[in-house]
């Protein structure tokens, strides 16, 4: 065999070069792909209005202004996806959370005036820990899932150190501090919430999303006191992987040595909740965070679905009428424990009275897989006798029994202060060098259609309702495009290469 020529020694392709040549391949067919899906679904929403103005009868003259509206905002938006985000278009103001890996701060977008939030998570952070997927499913599901019980993104962007998600700024804190304000709900203000909760889990499963992390410090409250599914608390998430493995019927005692049972049976409901209140927010912050909504098929590491997230229902249904959750003890694996032996420790104390209905749907909840409502659908759920009279259609426009207090845009006294870090703050040159293409987080930017307006929206049941009535008056562009999110059309989410 010849040997190759002086000087012609075979080249060797460092592994560095091939992450290079990946991340450069990855980064250019998710831009292409950006591409083609934005012009579609800017010929789906042109298509989509003018349907909609010819089942309205539109005057051919106003119907050409409407359209003309719609083209003005269709250039806007197509200006707002050239541009280049970085954490400089937004006036930084109050922090209201913070956790293991990031914050999040109230913000001022410069160009509008808006007041949101801004969630900022530190890359380095996210990839020590295994957090990727997490953070990454997390603005997916927001990007996609266009529903009223589920909070708003408007932007999401990177720099050199960290990821950024824009959304918008809901001032009633969370259902968290409402149940520590309240100790305990009445069946009615548990039914309001339970069954806002139910529509917002729903509406992440109709797109084939597990949440997994179903917990109070994730339900937010909007101005009128309405929930808002969301995964921004910082609260650590509980990594199932670290835990010892768990197994049903294992005998086992708690931090002090005792017996579980023994321990609940040295406490009163009272003493129990006054417990629970005092170690609430450090558990929920701490390094292993709160395992009490976990279904127990994620404990046991056996697979799950989403009938997880029912059961986490069912654990804060619980928490709302007795003020503290079913299996909570001193420390986080005893608590673990004692949910994969769920058939021995789901117990109602005397103390508290509740309705047979109230205490079936936690069963019917808590229970295997095979028997927990939800599992065949959420209608099993909706028709339980506890949601007996519950207008499901117009939840969204009925009077929350709570109303969280808010005098002005910028009253964050739902939430509570955190001083500065000034680890948090990234130096100018990682914001010069905004939507680095990091392999790991290609195709994270996105911007929302509806960010290139700014003012309210009505509730997309509002806004069909009016076009139904046929108005005299010419609808704005903004309730027919309000109609067609309503109808799944009109709120295609937009995404963006970077």
């Amino acid at each position: 065999m010849a040997s190759a020529p002086p000087g012609d020694a075979p080249s060797v392709v460092s592994e560095e070069t091939k992450r290079r040549v990946a991340a450069a391949k990855s980064y250019i067919e998710n831009m292409y792909k950006v591409q083609h899906q934005n012009i579609q679904e800017r010929y789906a929403r042109r298509f989509a209005l003018e349907s909609e103005l010819r089942r309205e009868g539109m005057p051919e003259a106003e119907a050409a202004k409407i359209l003309g509206e719609l083209e003005k905002r269709e250039s806007d938006y197509m200006r707002l996806q050239r541009q280049r985000m970085t954490a400089d278009d937004f006036e930084p103001l109050t922090i209201i959370g913070r956790g293991a890996f990031g914050e999040v701060r109230i913000v001022r977008e410069r160009g509008t005036g808006k007041v949101l939030a801004m969630k900022k998570l530190r890359k380095a952070e996210m990839l020590r820990r295994g957090q990727v997927e997490h953070v990454k499913a997390e603005r997916n599901v927001l990007a996609e899932v266009h529903s009223p019980y589920i909070v708003k993104l408007y932007y999401s962007f990177q720099d050199e150190e960290f990821l950024y998600l824009v959304m918008e700024y809901l001032p009633g804190g969370d259902v968290m501090t409402l149940l520590m304000r309240k100790d305990i709900l009445s069946e009615e203000e548990a039914r309001f919430y339970t069954a806002q909760t139910v529509l917002a889990i729903h509406s992440i499963h109709g797109h084939n999303y597990i949440h997994r992390d179903i917990k109070p410090d994730n339900l937010l409250l909007d101005q009128r006191g309405h929930v808002k599914l969301s995964d921004f608390g910082l609260c650590k998430p509980v990594d199932v992987s670290a835990l010892p493995t768990l197994r049903e019927g294992e005998e086992f005692t708690d931090a002090n040595g005792n017996a579980p049972s023994a321990t609940a049976s040295t406490r009163t409901q009272a003493e129990q909740l006054e417990h629970w209140q005092r170690n609430r927010r450090q558990l929920a912050f701490s390094t292993v965070g709160t395992p009490d909504y976990i279904a127990p098929e994620v404990l046991l590491k056996k697979g799950y679905g989403m009938e997880c997230d029912w059961w986490s229902l069912g654990a804060i249904l619980y928490e709302m009428l007795i003020g503290y959750p079913p299996f909570y003890s001193d420390d986080p694996l005893t608590t673990c424990r004692k949910i994969v032996n769920w058939r021995l420790f789901l117990k109602f104390p005397q103390e508290i009275a509740i309705s047979p209905a109230a205490k079936d749907l936690i069963q019917r909840l808590m229970c295997d897989v095979d028997d927990r409502l939800g599992t065949n659908g959420v209608q099993e759920i909706k028709s339980h006798a506890f949601f007996e009279g519950v207008d499901w259609e117009g939840l969204h426009s009925r009077a929350a029994p709570y109303v969280p207090r808010v005098e002005h845009e910028l009253d964050t006294q739902n939430f509570e202060r955190f001083d500065e870090d000034m680890n948090m703050n990234s130096p100018a040159a990682a914001m010069r060098k905004a939507n680095i293409a990091d392999p790991h987080f290609i195709g994270y930017t996105y911007k929302n259609w509806e960010a290139v307006h700014s003012g309210g929206e009505l509730p997309p049941e509002l806004a069909a309702a009016q076009v139904k009535r046929k108005a005299p008056s010419r609808p704005s562009l903004q309730q027919l495009q309000s109609n067609l999110q309503a109808m799944g059309i009109g709120g295609e989410q937009q995404q963006q290469q970077g």
